[in-house]
């Protein structure tokens, strides 16, 4: 069983400081290289997909979150406005403003920007953005809960007819990404609202949202458990639940359908009929939070990342100190072509091949490899493979890199 608190330390991924203070976790180099590397493959999986990339502001007037009702509903989780703006003597001047605890207020006042006509939709709008919650102290653990965390989210602005299909495509994107990072999803749940807790909304509008996301689970022949209480205050959702080593479950990728911030910001477009209509706003999500996907992937993995993914991804073993050049050459061939490599020549080979043993591709030189040009590859768990010039080993794990695969060797 693994524990990503511990060993994301050991690994050189997060650490945590009390100045900067609980909750606010910092990537070290083998992090922000596995942060950098999932961002990057996020974005060019919903780029080729018809998405558009946006930037947004962390923080804005509490009025926006009044009018999303974040602020009536989710108040306890946001962070105190501050007063900012304000002369002295003037206590009551100035703005409010606060941290965003969702960035759906905002794509929604960047959809009302500008005028949209039927023609223009689906708009998909994506954004990796920072979003920040008031956790209590007590609840605060590693990458998995934090105060501040970096959310691939998406919002689709669609029209009635297109938001199952937006829905059932975002499913869709988001097996494939759990296949690209070996995420085994437990189960599928659709998260509704509960008697007991208060929701926005009409009736009608929940009613019709919960049907179109059954239609949806149902149209992907999925089995799913239906949980009351779980869903977001202003509508139902379907939750990718997995699982990590100890069998904790946690939501990494949901899929909403809301009827409601639409309303709230008066969101429109021109029909065909030239009148104005409610688009239908589907939120989205492929792998949550970095870092709870970070989390859960060190959870389940102890480390040993798909190779696209690998903080290292190669590393150089020249037996003796006569093949470090070499190996330096190697390194510097991997490099150019896009690969995180390195040379490891301090201690004795079994040495270096113990520490490196989550690198998913060892690339050992002795004296037979250096005279004929080759290497000897050792993927990660042991196997050795023949030896093979250097450029067909390179263009081999160049290949594996960019197929975004968990498999070492095809």
């Amino acid at each position: 069983m693994y524990d990503h608190r511990k060993l994301g330390r050991e690994l050189g991924i997060f650490e945590t400081d009390p100045l900067i203070g609980g909750g606010l976790p910092f990537w070290l180099p083998a992090g922000a290289a596995i942060r950098h590397a999932l961002e990057e493959y996020v974005r060019e999986l919903e780029r080729k997909a018809g998405y558009q990339h946006v930037y947004s502001p962390v923080l804005a007037k509490r009025e926006l979150y009044e009018r999303s009702c974040h602020w009536q509903h989710y108040r306890d989780g946001m962070y105190p406005p501050m007063t900012v703006g304000s002369e002295a003597g003037d206590p009551g001047g100035g703005e409010q403003m606060v941290l965003r605890p969702s960035l759906c207020p905002h794509h929604a006042v960047m959809y009302r920007s500008r005028a949209h006509s039927y023609r223009d939709l689906p708009l998909r709008m994506a954004e990796l953005g920072g979003q920040y919650r008031s956790e209590l102290s007590g609840v605060l653990g590693g990458l998995t809960r934090v105060r501040g965390m970096q959310l691939n989210d998406a919002h689709i602005f669609c029209t009635l007819d297109q938001a199952a299909a937006e829905a059932s495509m975002a499913l869709a994107m988001i097996g494939q990404a759990h296949r690209a990072l070996g995420v085994e999803p437990a189960r599928y749940r659709l998260s509704l609202a509960s008697a007991s807790a208060k929701y926005v909304g009409s009736p009608q509008m929940w009613d019709r949202a919960t049907a179109m996301l059954r239609d949806v689970l149902a149209g992907e022949g999925l089995d799913y458990d239906t949980e009351e209480g779980e869903a977001a205050f202003y509508g139902p959702k379907i939750d990718v639940q997995a699982a990590d080593s100890a069998e904790r479950e946690a939501s990494i990728a949901t899929v909403q359908i809301d009827f409601y911030q639409p309303e709230r910001f008066a969101l429109d477009y021109t029909g065909s009929d030239g009148a104005r209509h409610r688009p239908v706003m589907v939120h989205r999500s492929i792998v949550g939070s970095i870092e709870r996907a970070v989390a859960h992937l060190i959870d389940t993995t102890g480390g040993a990342f798909p190779p696209w993914l690998a903080p290292l991804q190669l590393v150089a073993l020249p037996i003796t100190d006569t093949e470090v050049p070499q190996a330096e050459e190697l390194v510097r061939a991997a490099i150019d072509q896009g690969l995180r490599a390195e040379v490891s020549s301090d201690g004795s080979l079994g040495a270096r091949i113990r520490a490196h043993r989550l690198v998913p591709y060892q690339a050992v030189i002795g004296a037979s490899e250096a005279a004929a040009g080759e290497v000897s590859i050792r993927l990660r768990g042991g196997r050795k493979l023949p030896p093979m010039t250097v450029g067909a080993a390179l263009a081999q794990i160049g290949r594996q890199v960019r197929a975004s695969t968990v498999e070492l060797w095809n």
